[in-house]
């Protein structure tokens, strides 16, 4: 299938090739016949492509203060690698879908095969979108129709967090399509509208609506005509749909608003108010935050769990079947709005010049037969025996950034690529010369060529996945966490002895030469030593899947297991016992500002300290080892310092984590076989101590490691 992308590095829009997504549970799989060009985003989008660095930092100040403080921490290079990398990840573009439903996903039971529906899909000849972001079309409302439900819910969203009651005078600054559709939205809530906009064309539009208009680019006097159009009173409120840089169109806004006015905002204006304007007439200022209640809610838009309507009676699909009621009853206008029909095929015409003011609203057509394959090849393909061919099945960043360059550096024989939707692999194919892209993950299981399988997916994935390739006869590379419940970790080690093929966890830390050199430092293991390891880890919100306990584990079972690993490799021994203590009064298994206290079987003691409240200028990891009057510290894998050697000093040089090194030492096992990499019992034992430390938190207790999710006579050796 077909999908339009937007690179950020170059500003080129490009009509991507990638295989048909795959329909997930409470998701819905749609062909697509009409989508909508939202001009005023997608042209901010293709102009930030378009510019040079110093002109894309000048308009993102906020990015450019955490890319400093990231120079600071990991030096120079790695961060201009890190933002050439994220400038390299195109957008896939568009949200407003019309199509017809070609799959349901487990739990969808009110939708039927080839039903019409919108969504927020993308421009896209089939997208997958969850069931709270689909609404069916109503018979009588035509795909040209339909198509404006989701951007004119965006206006009918900033409408109710503005509350106008009948006769009240509102104000909507900019008369763009969203600006023209809240417009009339607010004439059938019986309100009197003035529109302010500076482009004539889309004033005339206006007026032909119905809609009082104000030519800011004429000479008017916007504060007075107001004034004198309310009698002196002033607006009851303004909606503000533009876009401009400017702070002049909140302080006009706060100017022409009456005593204790409402102001909202869907546009993008800036935002450095002046608080005479507002405190003199107790202004209300709101922005808003797109299709309504729900967005950007994971439990909402992913999970498919809806806001009773006693508590919410608006929710963002509840928005989509509002305009689609107005719509079907033949009060909302949106025929005249269409400046253009455009095929897929021929989207240069639109983008190639999206600055044009003269268009309204752009329609993307799409044909009715297309390619619904789950694979598409990038390259011809040739298998050579015993080099050990990758399958992987995850694109997102970690697998772009860190795990493909190491994979191409190693050598590897990179076959096939998978994600969900498709895209991401697909790009990435392309950029590291594999074979082949799929949505369906089973091609790579069923692949007879692919001896390895590296699965870099969200967390709650990662023991089904490594099971189902332990059972296809695959050898395994699985990013951390390896479990993130104690009954998937009897499993895996059920797997793993019945397939007798290798499982490596993305343990990295142990293969960086600064620790390899600690390693050599400490000499004899049996000999007890304190480690404590400090990680600065950073804040992440608490919406993100990675706290959720049933997606992502939580940040220690998410991360902390790569430290067990790491001072488990120091010390030469097992986890005997864990302890772990979090910050707050009533912390949760997801809290990510802990302590854990760790025993070790040989008198070794360890310390992982994570948390997530400290400065990002700080370094983000640091390792300290006591051991017979000497002490090493490991600052970020940038530099190591030792006290009390005679022969060593200091060790400095570039930040190396060890990912190279991980991977090309995999490689070769899977290669020539052997002793694994990581032993498989210490893998089990950091998981077990992860797991463990949740325990002790709930039971405020020690905990012994070694049988959980298993007896301790089932850990293989």
């Amino acid at each position: 299938m077909k999908q339009l992308i937007q690179n950020l590095k170059t500003g080129e829009t490009v009509l991507e090739n990638v295989p048909i997504p795959q329909v997930g549970r409470g998701q819905v799989l749609i062909q697509t016949r009409r989508s909508l060009v939202s001009l005023g985003t997608e042209r901010m989008l293709v102009e930030f492509g378009k510019a040079n660095l110093i002109n894309k930092a000048r308009q993102q100040p906020d990015r450019v203060k955490q890319v400093i403080e990231k120079v600071q921490s990991d030096g120079l290079r790695p961060t201009l690698e890190a933002v050439l990398r994220k400038l390299d990840q195109p957008l896939p573009l568009g949200y407003c879908n019309v199509g017809t439903v070609l799959a349901l996903g487990e739990g969808v039971t009110d939708l039927r095969i080839n039903d019409r529906v919108v969504s927020n899909g993308s421009h896209a000849e089939v997208v997958c979108v969850s069931r709270n972001l689909v609404a069916p079309i109503p018979i009588n409302v035509s795909d040209d129709e339909a198509v404006f439900t989701v951007i004119g819910s965006i206006g009918l969203q900033g409408i109710r967090l503005l509350n106008p009651t009948l006769n009240e005078t509102i104000v909507v600054i900019g008369l763009g399509l969203i600006g023209l559709l809240t417009a009339q939205l607010l004439r059938l809530n019986g309100c009197r509208v003035i529109g302010v906009d500076i482009d004539e064309t889309k004033c005339q539009l206006a007026e032909q609506q119905g809609i009082t208009v104000f030519n800011a680019a004429a000479g008017t006097d916007l504060i007075k005509s107001v004034l004198a159009f309310t009698n002196t009173i002033g607006a009851d409120g303004v909606i503000i749909t533009a876009s401009a840089r400017t702070d002049e169109l909140m302080s006009q806004a706060a100017r022409m608003s009456r005593q204790r006015g409402r102001i909202v905002l869907i546009g993008s204006v800036g935002l450095n108010l002046n608080r005479a304007e507002f405190y003199e007439k107790e202004l209300t200022f709101q922005v808003s935050c797109s299709y309504g209640p729900g967005r950007y809610d994971n439990v909402y838009e992913q999970q498919g769990h809806d806001y009773p309507i006693g508590y919410v009676r608006w929710t963002e699909n509840r928005n989509f079947q509002t305009v689609l009621h107005f719509l079907a009853s033949e009060q909302l206008d949106v025929k005249t709005l269409i400046s253009e029909r455009v095929p897929l095929a021929d989207y240069a015409r639109i983008y190639g010049d999206i600055k044009s003011s003269h268009r309204i609203a752009s329609l993307l057509t799409y044909p009715e037969e297309i390619s619904l394959s789950s694979r598409i090849n990038l390259k011809s393909y040739r298998y050579k025996q015993g080099t050990g061919t990758v399958g992987i099945i995850g694109a997102g960043n970690f697998t772009g950034s860190i795990l493909l360059p190491a994979l191409k550096s190693a050598g590897a024989t990179l076959k096939t690529i998978a994600s969900a939707g498709g895209l991401n692999a697909t790009l990435l194919a392309k950029k590291y010369g594999i074979a082949q892209s799929t949505t369906d993950y089973r091609q790579i299981l069923a692949d007879t060529d692919i001896d390895l399988c590296i699965i870099t997916t969200r967390h709650d994935n990662h023991s089904r996945l490594t099971i189902e390739a332990l059972q296809a006869g695959k050898h395994v590379f699985v990013e951390k966490p390896l479990a993130i419940h104690d009954h998937e970790l009897a499993q895996i080690i059920d797997a793993q002895r019945a397939s007798d093929r290798m499982v490596m966890v993305g343990f990295n830390r142990r293969f960086s030469p600064f620790v390899q050199k600690m390693n050599v430092l400490l000499g004899k293991p049996e000999i007890p030593m304190n480690v404590v390891v400090t990680i600065n880890a950073g804040f992440i919100p608490a919406n993100s899947w990675v706290h959720d306990r049933a997606v992502g584990g939580g940040r220690i079972l998410g991360e902390v297991s790569h430290f067990v690993d790491l001072i488990t490799y120091l010390t030469g021994s097992l986890v005997h016992s864990v302890c772990m203590n979090a910050m707050g009064q009533s912390p949760t298994e997801t809290s990510d500002s802990a302590s854990l206290l760790l025993r070790y079987e040989n008198g070794s003691t360890g310390v992982v300290n994570y948390f997530s409240n400290g400065s990002k200028a700080y370094s983000k990891e640091r390792i300290e080892v006591y051991s017979l009057d000497r002490t090493l510290v490991l600052d970020n894998f940038r530099q190591l310092t030792g006290y009390g050697f005679k022969r060593f000093s200091n060790l400095s040089g570039r930040q190396d984590k060890g990912h190279a090194e991980q991977i090309k030492r995999l490689l070769a096992q899977v290669r020539t076989g052997g002793a694994s990499v990581i032993p498989f019992n210490e893998l089990i034992n950091a998981t077990q101590t992860t797991l463990g430390a949740l325990q002790s938190l709930r039971e405020n207790r020690w905990i012994d490691v070694a049988g959980i999710g298993v007896g301790p006579e089932l850990v293989p050796p």
